[in-house]
């Protein structure tokens, strides 16, 4: 059995903890449903123990950490919180204390969401890159500069060091770890299992085209982004999405650009580059992927993907294709 220990504090966000948990579990089930022994255990801890409160109210019962640290354990990971619960545990002696005892008898450890700011204030986090909260990059990277910051990815794996970003990319992280632990076909029945739409890979951006535009407060322009991501292989210039917005060409343009930071051009080009790495992670051909995200030919692809990323289209799909 795995040991999988979540450390916790007053104030600390639930679905940091109750996503990667769920994962676990299923992963449990998945195994028994295959005949064979259940792989994880769960264990949640706090620096004195008892009843722990979280942001939303539910209380949870945990164990005191430093009894936790003289067992073994398998994985460590750290929930997030919003700042002022941060800054508490930060500095809370207990768990200062065992964290480093904690994670260097574990197997890997790190950190859902904020939590990477408490692994770092416990000194773990030197020299190593890092993903957390897209609010919390800046004032990570500023407070502790020795951590390299990946402001982009959903989840980074630095040998034993494993963190996510923001919130929900915890269950990703999570899916990875068991597929690593006990392979792809497992991590998807898994994902199936919790009706996830994808495992999402951690080189993935924490905001995709859409979801960037999107969280423009009151976009005028949702609808049509969300069809421009549907009609990936159509023309896609400003004459046709500005007809379809109802607008003028140069008017379109303008309020585009208000709305959701890009110019036409450059977002439509974005939303075919983020389907072209999901694709190629699929393993599909450089053709297949230049036909169906609108890159036609090849060429255009490898040239377009290799500008915005530093690598060839081939090269990441021999990287990140599932066997």
């Amino acid at each position: 059995m795995r040991t999988v220990a979540f450390i916790v504090y007053p104030g600390f966000e639930l679905l940091d903890v109750s996503g990667p948990v769920s994962v676990f579990n299923n992963a449990n089930r998945a195994l028994v449903v295959r005949d064979e022994p259940a792989s994880y255990t769960i264990v949640l801890a706090s620096g004195d123990g008892g009843l722990v409160p979280s942001s939303s109210g539910i209380t949870v019962e945990t164990r005191r950490l430093a009894d936790v640290s003289d067992k073994p354990v398998d994985t460590v990971l750290v929930a997030g919180a919003e700042k002022e619960p941060l800054l508490e545990v930060m500095s809370d002696p207990a768990i200062r204390a065992a964290l480093p005892q904690t994670t260097a008898r574990a197997r890997r450890f790190g950190s859902v969401c904020t939590g990477t700011f408490i692994l770092a204030a416990a000194g773990l986090l030197e020299g190593h890159r890092v993903a957390t909260h897209w609010d919390g990059c800046s004032s990570l990277a500023q407070a502790f500069p020795a951590v390299r910051v990946d402001a982009d990815a959903l989840y980074v794996e630095d040998g034993r060091l494993w963190t996510s970003a923001g919130v929900t990319t915890g269950i990703d992280m999570a899916l990875a770890m068991v597929a690593a632990d006990l392979g792809a076909a497992v991590a998807g029945d898994v994902a199936k299992r919790l009706v996830l739409y994808a495992r999402r890979p951690g080189y993935q951006s924490q905001f995709s085209p859409l979801l960037q535009a999107q969280a423009k407060a009151d976009s005028p322009f949702a609808d049509l982004i969300g069809w421009i991501q549907a009609n990936l292989t159509a023309p896609l210039d400003v004459p046709m999405l500005a007809a379809r917005a109802g607008l003028s060409e140069r008017s379109f343009h303008r309020k585009f650009v208000a709305a959701t930071g890009e110019t036409p051009a450059r977002f439509v080009e974005a939303a075919r580059l983020d389907a072209a790495r999901m694709l190629l992670s699929r393993g599909l051909s450089l053709k297949e992927v230049a036909v169906q995200v609108g890159l036609f030919p090849a060429t255009r692809l490898n040239d377009a993907f290799d500008q915005r990323f530093g690598l060839s289209p081939r090269l990441f799909r021999d990287m990140h294709a599932e066997p």
